[in-house]
């Protein structure tokens, strides 16, 4: 099957069983021909959620882009499943995010047992005034197939299945690549090279790279089940329960009626053994009662680890997702951090592309990404610590933890079923200019990622991050700036009447006359309460690095 051929109403088997069809390239001839590889101005490598999501950025941005994967088909079983808000609001800007928000589960609180008690309640989303929910519950084969098909919707961006990278040369001015298909192996060149082709990374060890880190000592059973369950739209965590005593257990709903369910099984459990049915259904049994119905739709067992390569950027070679840094699964922040990732290469390496700023700007990329991923570590390492406690001591704290969070507040706060995947503010970057004025609340400082706001502009519906240029805005109130009308950036003026409910007033602290720059990954470059033409310039080089 040819990409563009995809059926857009496929369901999950069908998803899971198709093969896209081999397809010789021009780059094959031309390289048959005269033994010289075509050159390309950027090549992504991998077609999973990330590699896909940097090519159709950068596509959408104007740039030819081929994308390289050594597979046919899509993910098998439903791995990634949980895509955070922010990874919605990124789709929706790649064209996307509908159809995975109209096919996925939305869903916005989470419970937490210790035993068969239930301890207490959280709400990631409490407060309205959101387009999106806190996350989205969507087997990977599906994600994978809605980005394909935009991918393949696009005239500039060509995918290549069954096309794999076995050599790699990096030069001063881009990389060669050596490509090994079912007709045999050609060359291409490529002025820059983003790597996305996953935890094992093919090209970080062609190029004698290594990520370092923590591997844990546990083992998990995953288990989708597909049943009628009258369960709520909830994540479900349980300590030492029951039905699987001094372990723990997740339980998460899919579409088509399908259940995630991860068992903890331990470091001395076999694999093997426990992905049979006649291991997995006894537990999940246990779980739902001896009389449930539910068939078995795929299961596997997994260790993790966490850890990053220790810089991102290498020359023209670029690392992102897990080819850059891996996290346990508790919290979603693996695949979520990979497409946030490329969210702030592709306007960077587009720039650097066009001319329009220096090869430094994707620095930045590195400072920002690679702090972003030291964080996501510190989270995912401290909620596998307390999820799987390695001594008697630790274990004693996390159950007196979870004892005391029945009905105390504070106890709650120290309670860690997986730290949940939110954005990373880049306090300290290098692009970001400090507030020249000291009287800001709230927290879209420099470097947040922007909160969306529900609008009402001239009587029509819509949301402050879809009203958002592609490139950079300069987001005004009430008050037309008179300064910056020959700047290459997009003014949005709003006013009191398009924010009848007040969100984007409170969230932005906004008064009249204050005005915000947003990159165009949709983060905070400045603000000011009285802009003028030479600060908002400034402020525009800085975060270009065009100064």
């Amino acid at each position: 099957m040819r990409p563009i051929d995809l059926p857009p109403d496929a369901g999950g088997a069908q998803l899971q069983a198709l093969e896209f069809d081999y397809q010789r390239s021009a780059d094959q001839d031309a390289y048959a021909r005269d033994g010289r590889p075509a050159r390309h101005a950027v090549v992504v490598v991998g077609a999973g959620p990330v590699g896909l999501s940097a090519a159709i950025d950068l596509a959408q941005r104007g740039q030819r882009v081929l994308l390289l994967d050594n597979d046919c088909r899509l993910s098998v079983g439903s791995r990634a499943i949980c895509f955070a808000k922010r990874t919605l609001e990124i789709w929706d800007r790649l064209g996307v995010g509908e159809p995975m928000v109209a096919k996925g589960v939305g869903w916005n609180v989470g419970k937490v047992f210790f035993g068969d008690e239930h301890v207490y309640t959280f709400d990631l989303l409490p407060e309205p005034g959101h387009e999106r929910p806190a996350f989205v519950n969507l087997q990977q084969y599906y994600a994978e197939a809605y980005l394909v098909a935009r991918a393949a919707a696009l005239p500039n961006l060509e995918l290549r299945f069954r096309h794999e990278v076995v050599a790699l040369e990096a030069r001063d001015d881009g990389v060669l690549l050596g490509v090994d298909t079912p007709e045999g192996r050609y060359e291409v060149a490529s002025d820059w090279l983003v790597a996305c082709d996953g935890a094992r990374s093919p090209l970080r060890r062609l190029m004698g790279l290594e990520s370092k880190g923590r591997t844990f000592r546990d083992r998990f059973l995953i288990a989708d089940v597909k049943m009628a369950a009258d369960f709520p739209t909830e994540r479900w965590f349980w300590f030492d329960p029951p039905f699987h005593p001094n372990q723990s257990v997740l339980l998460h709903r899919q579409p088509d009626n399908v259940w995630r369910i991860d068992f903890q099984l331990g470091w001395d459990a076999d694999a093997d053994e426990e992905k049979k049915p006649e291991r997995i259904v006894p537990r999940v049994r246990a779980l739902l009662g001896a009389h449930a119905k539910f068939e078995l739709e795929w299961a596997s067992v997994y260790t993790f680890a966490c850890e990053r390569m220790d810089r991102f950027r290498h020359g023209r070679v670029l690392f992102a997702g897990d080819a850059a840094h891996r996290v346990s699964p508790f919290g979603a922040r693996g695949a979520n951090s990979g497409v946030q990732d490329v969210d702030n290469l592709a306007w960077k390496l587009d720039r650097v592309l066009r001319g329009a700023s220096p090869a430094s700007l994707l620095d930045s990329y590195a400072v920002e990404r690679e702090r972003a991923a030291d964080e996501n570590l510190l989270n995912s390492t401290r909620s596998t610590d307390f999820i799987t406690p390695k001594s008697e001591v630790s274990r004693l704290f996390r159950d007196a933890v979870l004892d005391l969070s029945r009905e105390h507040a504070f106890a709650r706060r120290l309670v860690n079923s997986g730290r949940l995947s939110l954005p990373s503010t880049y306090d300290g970057s290098p692009l970001n200019t400090a507030d020249a004025d000291a009287d800001w609340q709230g927290a879209m400082r420099p470097g947040a990622p922007a909160a969306d706001a529900p609008l009402a502009i001239d009587g029509r519906a819509s949301w402050l991050l879809r009203e958002l240029g592609g490139d950079f805005t300069l987001l005004a109130w009430e008050t037309a700036p008179r300064c910056c009308t020959g700047l290459p950036l997009k003014r949005l003026v709003l006013s009191p009447a398009d924010d009848p409910d007040g969100w984007l007033a409170r969230r932005y602290d906004l008064r009249p006359g204050s005005a915000y720059l947003l990159r165009p990954d949709q983060h905070v470059a400045a603000r000011w309460r009285a802009p003028t033409t030479a600060a908002v310039e400034d402020a525009i080089a800085r975060a270009t690095a065009t100064a």
